[in-house]
């Protein structure tokens, strides 16, 4: 009897997030050469960078890592690679606060430090989406990712989420919008397009 083919997994909605980040600091980076980093904008778009990663790693910590752990837990390679996953998010904070002190006093180095957590960052996300994704795919069912979405919409609440759903797809193509919008409930495509949209552009996060 052929055993029945696993559900996929649709990691569209993560690897949105994980560019959006990516984005952010490539704005704040450029913001820093250019002289703005003491503009409200840049501020703005700090403030907002440091909740979306907040809220992403807390739930990745709380509702994601401990299901994969269990699932693995005779599989001493993969507690491993959930024990990196945990080590780079602690690595981060820190690096934040440094950002945050720099950006408060207009220190030399924010450059730097912009630099240190852009790299930092980035080198996580690239080894969760070649390791961790891959390992997510094989051991959890559609439910286990279903329930860590629940997860992450319970932790954004509905006003969180009227920020988070414009700025995943600022700058994104059309492809990428579809592709993100056709995750979301019906309704959020509607929604954005009447009211998040120009509500989140009016706050001219990073400047221009």
């Amino acid at each position: 009897m052929v055993a029945a083919e696993k559900d996929q997994i649709s990691f569209t909605v993560m690897y949105a997030t994980h560019n959006a980040f990516r984005r952010d600091l490539d704005r704040f980076a450029a913001a820093v050469d250019a002289g703005r980093a003491g503009s409200p904008e840049v501020a703005a778009g700090w403030d907002n960078f440091k909740h979306q990663l907040h809220v992403h790693h807390t739930v990745e910590d709380a509702e994601l890592w401990p299901r994969v752990e269990a699932a693995v837990a005779e599989r001493p390679a993969d507690l491993e690679l959930m024990a990196e996953m945990e080590a780079e998010h602690a690595v981060l904070n820190p690096l934040m606060e440094q950002v945050d002190s720099a950006l408060a006093t207009q220190a030399p180095d924010l450059a730097d430090r912009v630099g240190k957590l852009s790299t930092a960052l980035g080198d996580h996300m690239a080894h969760e989406e070649k390791s961790a994704l891959p390992l997510i795919q094989e051991v959890l069912t559609v439910k286990d990712w279903a329930a860590f979405r629940t997860g992450m919409a319970r932790a954004q609440g509905p006003r969180g989420a009227a920020t988070y759903i414009p700025w995943i797809m600022d700058g994104v193509g059309d492809e990428g919008r579809r592709a993100f919008l056709a995750e979301m409930p019906p309704p959020v495509k509607v929604i954005n397009r009447v009211f998040l949209q120009s509500r989140y552009q009016k706050r001219h996060y990073w400047g221009s």
